[in-house]
Formats: structure tokens, sequence, C-alpha cells
């Protein structure tokens, strides 16, 4: 059977439940929803159609009734989550269905049976249909099922523990509402600690990815807050809990992995955080940490530290396929945390042995780039470029790993980089100029490659072999222009300050192309400024990006508005205790004013180093202008060059101008033979009108057709429907005749026995009439005989009482026989009933008949 006749039969018994809830409806109804759950349903909903529509609202209609048996909700919940495939189903079902009130009121019809099979199906359909989707606390229901997952996430049942949680995720993401209210229950300083303990064993003992995601978005989320942040840092577990996410790392799934190393970025956003994290990752285990280790199992010792490493850098190269997002997200975890423990007072002693061993990997991740393959993949090796020279660049920033990447890195592969990524940048043509656009285009993120490969060179010229020679060659490099001009141009501080840095390296040099840097960087100005003044036009107010030189002032300032704005979003939110609201409010508007100052210092010194840029910009000048006598020397030897390419353009402009007289005749041929093509066209355009003229007809008489073939299936069907009905009536008429039958014999009993109960009473009649004759011959004789009297009074007393017995019975028969002529009346009644109705239903058969077979005739005139 095919999905739109499956679905037009459960539309059938929807409606036929709806209107009578019956046990034979239901189990029809059942059956019906397990046969369309067994068929094919993908993106049904995304067809649009009516028919599906229709169905899903009766099946939702269903499931929110309380009235439904909970074996049928269970199968209606079954297979709408398995129209939930995708996620424009889901969205569907959330929207237009209003499927997530539905199921949330399912759950608290049964809230008081929170482990009962229906409530755990419900959870996990809602964990679908939930995730990255909008909930308002408003809607209905869903306060009762807030109030229902705070209740039951405290349970000791971990089959629904780990639903509650995740669903109490979906809910809290991105949404202040259900945020607020669930933190005024539950988030305070009292039970935080708990609450990270729990979501910390969810994420270490979930079972599935999926559990582990929404615990992982849970403890994201919680992160954002300060507060929370600041509790985190003073839970005392924190370096096991932490031991035990990053031996998840062992196992191979890249979305597991990927989900811990979101985890691990996001604690390192956190400063205090950030320190622990270095901890646990380059210090050895301390006594009671290995003590504890044992106790639980988890062996946190120095080698499990080692591991966790040694698993951490296998992710920046593994070949798992879906991988690359763990790599990037290693590299910037890496990032992170050397960074923390190079600034660090104390350099744990196991962290150049860790950097000795993730030298090799990163120098592999450098080779590879191959433009052939495609922007796909020039941009993925680009990211991966930048985020591991940007960790080179950290690592020489303290002497002792300097020298373990100088003796492992070599000027020739620097170079080959950066020829490679030149070629990227330019197309392998040295005069290309790509415009700047976004921050994700191709050419910003070769370029970002680039600078910070040549930053790595800067920062390594003196420990490795040739790497200065190599690194001023570049420098000098034509097609150097195009991405330091994207560089100081860029609305970002740190390229900016890496181009500016280079810049100053590259002044010096004889060959630099300084001229040709300004006019790309005039071209890059000019280009954002027309694309501010597009943008004006289709916008009412759009910002006009600002200039290269007052970055560093803006990003200062703005700094410190971001500042005023996070102190007036915590005192809104009432993060903070009550005793002590007061002071650290003043110690946060003290911290801002002396930000402000900061800025204004730094901005005081910017000004000073651009006004040495300009004097040296100056002293560069004088040089430039010799360059450009040469260079208009060149370019008059150039405008020789390009005169007598001009007499020679004018005899060929001559010989094509014959060649062009000649082709305005073909024209004009061409002109002549086009008429005679539009004249046919005519013909064949009025042909077309006619075709489509008689196309019409035809599908007029098509559907004409077609109709009439419909009302005659509707007319047999009538008419098997009348021959069954027909059929059933005689079979009737049959049953009622038999019953007649046996009717008139149980009359014909009845009246013998009456007649042989009349036939005993005339001879009681005449026993009494000869008893009497008897009784008065005796009185005659009482007054002859005294003697006898009273014998013949005793008789007589003797006959008496036989006479009333005699009369008793009389009477008796008598009332059997009345009784026996009522029940003979009442049945000649219901006879006669009968057979009238046996003659109306022969006559609506005749009638049938007659009907059917007037139809047919009419359908037969009809198909000729």
């Amino acid at each position: 059977m095919d999905v739109t006749t499956s679905l037009k039969s459960l539309l059938l018994v929807i409606q036929q439940y709806r209107d009578n809830r019956t046990a034979q409806n239901a189990a029809q109804l059942l059956k019906q929803v397990e046969e369309v759950s067994g068929l094919k349903c993908d993106q049904l909903l995304s067809s649009g159609q009516v028919l599906p529509s229709e169905c899903v609202s009766g099946l939702v209609e269903l499931a929110g009734n309380p009235n439904t048996s909970p074996t049928l909700t269970s199968s209606i919940i079954s297979l709408l989550a398995q129209l939930a495939g995708d996620d424009h189903s889901r969205e569907i079902l959330h929207s237009s269905y209003n499927l997530t009130s539905t199921l949330a009121a399912v759950i608290h019809c049964h809230s008081a049976t929170p482990g009962e099979a229906l409530v755990l199906q419900c959870l996990q359909v809602l964990q679908k249909l939930t995730y990255n989707a909008r909930i308002f606390q408003s809607t209905s229901y869903i306060p009762e099922l807030v109030a229902f997952l705070m209740t039951n996430i405290q349970s000791h049942s971990d089959d629904i523990i780990m639903p509650c949680l995740g669903l109490m995720a979906n809910l809290c993401r991105d949404n202040h509402s259900v945020q607020s209210h669930i933190k005024s229950l539950l988030f305070d300083a009292k039970n935080i600690h708990q609450t990270f303990q729990l979501v910390f064993n969810i994420v270490v003992n979930g079972d599935g990815t999926l559990t582990r995601k929404y615990s992982v978005d849970l403890l994201v989320d919680l992160l954002k807050n300060p507060k929370i942040a600041d509790y985190l840092t003073r839970y005392q577990h924190f370096s096991a809990c932490v031991a035990q996410v990053l031996g998840l790392l062992h196992s191979k799934d890249p979305d597991s992995a990927a989900k811990v190393l979101e985890l691990l970025l996001a604690m390192c956003s956190v400063s205090g955080l950030r320190s622990l994290l270095c901890q646990v990752l380059f210090k050895p285990a301390g006594p009671k940490l290995r003590a504890a280790g044992r106790r639980q199992g988890a062996g946190v010792d120095g080698g499990r530290k080692a591991e966790d490493g040694l698993a951490l850098v296998q992710w920046l190269s593994s070949p798992v396929e879906g991988a690359e997002r763990c790599s990037l997200q290693a590299l910037q975890l890496l990032n992170e945390l050397l960074e923390e423990a190079l600034t660090a007072d104390n350099m744990p002693d196991c962290m150049l042995g860790f950097v000795e061993m993730l030298l090799p990997v990163l120098f592999e991740l450098l080779k590879g780039l191959d433009p052939a393959q495609g922007d796909a993949h020039v941009r993925k090796h680009c990211h991966r470029i930048t985020h591991v020279t940007s960790l080179l660049l950290i690592l020489c920033t303290d002497d002792s790993t300097r020298s373990l990447v100088s003796r492992q890195v070599s000027a020739q592969l620097c170079l080959s980089r950066v020829e490679a990524l030149l070629s990227c940048c330019h197309s392998n043509n040295p005069t290309t100029c790509l415009h700047p656009g976004s921050d994700n285009d191709l050419s910003h993120v070769c370029a970002e490659a680039l600078l910070k490969t040549l930053e790595l060179m800067s920062k390594l010229r003196q420990q490795v072999k040739d790497m200065e020679t190599s690194f001023y060659r570049m420098l000098q490099d034509q097609r150097i222009v195009t991405p330091l001009s994207l560089a100081l141009t860029s609305h970002h501080r740190e390229h900016v300050q890496t181009g500016l840095s280079l810049l100053f390296e590259a002044t010096p040099l004889p060959d630099f192309p300084s001229l040709v840097l300004g006019e790309s960087m005039a071209a890059n100005n000019a280009y954002r400024q027309r694309e501010a003044e597009l943008s004006v036009k289709r916008i009412a107010v759009q910002e006009v990006p600002p200039p290269r030189t007052n970055t560093s002032m803006l990003d200062s300032s703005s700094a410190s508005s971001r500042s005023v704005h996070s102190l007036v979003e915590k005192i809104q939110t009432g993060l903070e205790l009550q005793e002590q609201a007061k002071d650290s409010h003043v110690s946060e508007i003290i911290d801002v004013y002396e930000q402000k100052l900061s800025a204004f210092t730094s901005k005081e010194s910017r000004l000073q180093d651009l006004l040495e840029a300009k004097a040296l910009a100056l002293s560069q000048a004088d040089r430039l202008i010799a360059q450009y006598r040469v260079q208009r020397a060149q370019a008059e030897a150039e405008a020789r060059k390009l005169a007598s390419l001009l007499k020679d353009a004018e005899r060929r402009r001559e010989d094509l101008q014959a060649e062009l007289s000649g082709q305005v005749l073909e024209v004009q041929r061409s002109k002549a033979d086009m008429e005679e093509l539009l004249q046919h066209n005519a013909r064949l355009q009025r042909d077309s009108e006619d075709h489509q003229a008689l196309k019409g007809a035809y599908n007029s008489l098509l559907n004409r057709f077609n109709e009439t073939e419909r009302l005659l299936k509707e007319l047999q069907s009538a008419h098997i429907s009348l021959t069954k009905q027909n059929e059933a009536l005689r079979r009737n008429q049959e049953a009622l005749q038999l019953q007649q039958d046996k009717m008139t014999s149980v009359l014909e009993e009845r009246d013998e026995e009456i007649k042989s109960l009349q036939s005993d009473l005339q001879k009681k009649n005449s026993d009494i009439a000869g008893l009497r004759v008897e009784l008065q011959a005796e009185e005659e004789k009482v007054k002859e005989k005294d003697q006898e009297r009273r014998e013949l009074e005793e008789t007589v007393d003797v006959l008496r009482k036989e006479l009333n017995k005699t009369e008793q019975a009389r009477k008796d028969a008598s009332i059997k026989a009345s009784s026996l002529e009522l029940q003979k009346s009442q049945l000649e009644a219901k006879l006669k009933q009968k057979e009238d109705e046996l003659n109306k239903h022969s006559a609506m058969i005749a009638m049938i008949h007659s009907l059917s077979s007037g139809k047919m005739k009419n359908d037969v005139n009809l198909s000729l």
C-alpha cells in the first residue's frame, strides 16, 4: 500500500474514532498508525500537502486528549517522532502543530508516574523538538514542564535524570526568561557545587553523544554567567572532573571529542579556570589527587596526564572522517593553555617534553597546501596554518621553547609555505589585487596565514640558518603588497599590528615596493568607502568602517564601553550578593575609570609612535622620488613603444574597415532572410495557436471522459452495495417466514389444548348435574329416614367439597383459556406486522432493481 492510500485510511479512522470512542475504533486506529509507521515517510511534512497536514493535526489532537489510552498515545507519539526526522520537519511540528505544548500536556497528565514509559518517550521527543528552538515561557504547559523537570532532575534514577537534563538544557538555551525562573529555584551558593558535580557526571558517564551534547551546552551556558564561573573556580573537585573530561578524548568519535573541546575552550575563556586547566594537563598529580584517583578508579596520575596530552595531540592530525573541526579546536585549546603556561611564574617541568612531542605534528600540519584542489581546500588549510603559526609564535615567547622550535624548523619549510600562500593570494599572477571583502573572504584568510608565517620567520631569523635571508627576500617580493595592504587596512587590531611590525622591518629594504603598497591601501580604502556608501543607500543608517590609524583608539574606547555595559548587565540581572553589592559596584566603577585612563595613556603612546612613523616616511619620500624618476624614464620608453603600436593599429583599422563594408552587405542579405523567417515564424505561431486550441478541446473532452468514468465507478459501487442490501433483505425475509411457520404450528397446538380443556369442562358440568339430581333425591329421603339423614349430610358435605374443588378447577380452566386466547391475538397481530414489513421490503427491492437497471442504462448511454 502506498503512502497516500495509507494516509487516507488513517484520516478516515481518526474521524471515526473522534466521533465514536469505542474499543473497536481504537484498535483500528492503533493498527493504522502502526501501518503508517512502517512506511517510509521522510520529509512528508515538507511537501506542504493537505492530506499529511490533516492527519498530523488529528494525531496531535488525539495525543493531547487525556481520554486517549496510553498505548494509543505512545503509538501516535512514535509516529510523530518518526516524521520529525529532519530540522525542517521538527520546526514545522514545533511551530505549526504546537506539538511541544501537546507533549508537555501529556507529561503533566502523567506527572505522578515520572518513570512511566510514555513520560520518558515524551521527554525524548521533546529533546529533539526543542534543540536550537526558541521556547517561550508563556506557552501553554511550559511552566508545568519546567516544574516537572526541576522536580525529577534531582531523582535517583538515571533513566529520568538524563532526558530531564537534556530537555532543561534546550529550554535554557538563549532563553533569559526560563534561565531567570530556574536560577531563582536552583542555582545558588548552597547547591551550585552539587549542580556542577551532577553535570560533570553526566558529561563523563552519559551514554551517547546526544546526552553529552546537552550537558556540555548547559555547562557552557552556565559559564557565560560571571558569578557561576567564579563559583566553578572555587569548586574543590574541579581538577578531578577536568581530568575525567580529558579522558573522553581517547575515544574515536569526532562529535563527542568536539563537544569536549568546546567545553574546554569555554573554560579557557575564564582566567581562573585556564590556570587550573594548565595544572591538570601539564603538572604531575599530587598525593591527594592520586589517592582520589585510586578510590574512583580514574588513574589521574602523571602517566594519565601524559596520555591525555597525547590524545589531544592526536586529534590535531586524526584521520577520522569529520575530525577537521576537532583539529582546529585542539589548536585553539593549545594556544590558550600554552600561552597561560608560558606566562606563569613557574613553568611546568613536563611542558618541555610535551612541546617536543607536539612540534613534529605541528610542522606536518603546515604541509599539504595544493591550490589545484579548490577554494574549500585552500580555505581549510589556510585556517590550519594560521592556528599552527599562532601556536608556534606563542612558543617563541620563551627562550627554552623557542630553542626547541628553532631546532626543528628550517628556512626552506617556511619559504615553501610563503611561496604557496602567495600563489593562492594572487592566483600565480603578481599583479592581481583582490578586493577586501568580508572577514571570511579567501583573500583575507590567505593573507592572515601568510602574515603569520612571515611573523614566525621574523621571530626565528636569528636562530635558524638562512632564515633572515629568506625573510628579507620575501619582504621585497612584489606579491607581498596585497596581503600587507589588507592587514594594514583591516578592522582587527591584531592584523594591523602584525602588518605594522612587518612594514617596520621592510621599510629600510632597497627593493621594498612602498609606492605600490600605498596605492593598494588607497584602493582598499576606496573600495571600503564605496561599499559603505552603497550600504548607506540600502540601509537607513550604517556605520562606516573606521580608518586604520584610529583602530587602536576605537578598540580601547569600545573595551571601556563593553565594561560599562557588562557592569549595567550585572546590576540588572542581580548576580551580586546583597551584602557585597555596594562594594563590588564601586570597585567595578573604579576599574572602568582606571581602564579608561590606561586607554588614554596607550592612545597617547600610539599617537607618538605614529608621529615617529611619519618622520620615517618623510625620509623615505626622497628615495621614492628618485625611484619615481627612474620609473618615469621607463614610462617614456614604453610610451614610444605604444606610439609605434598605435600606428600598426591604424593600419589594422583600415583593413578592418574594408572587411566591415563587406560585412554590412552580408547583414543586409541576412535581414532579408530574417524577414522571410519571421513570416514563416508567424505562420508557425498561428499553427501553434490552432494546436493549443485543439489541445484545450482535447483536454476538456478528456476531463469529461474522466469525470464520466468516475461517475460510472461510483454508480457501479452503489449498485454493488444495493445488491448486497437486497441479498441481506432476502435472507431476512426467509428468516421471518420460518419464524411465521413456527408461530402457526404453536397456535395450532394451543387450539388443540383449548379444545381438550373445553371437553373436560363439559364432562365436569355433566357430573355436577347428576350429583345435584342425586342430592334432591336424598333430601326427599331425609324426611322419611332420620337415621340416614346424618349419613346423607356427611355425604353431602363431602360432595360439596368436591363440588367446590370442581368449581375452582373450572374457573382455573376458564382463566387459562382466556390467557391462551390473548396470546393468540397477540401472535396474530405480530404476524400481521411481519407480513406488512415483508411487503414493504419486497416493494423496496423492486424499486431498487428498477432504479439500478435505469442507472445502468444511463451509464451505458454516457459511455457511448
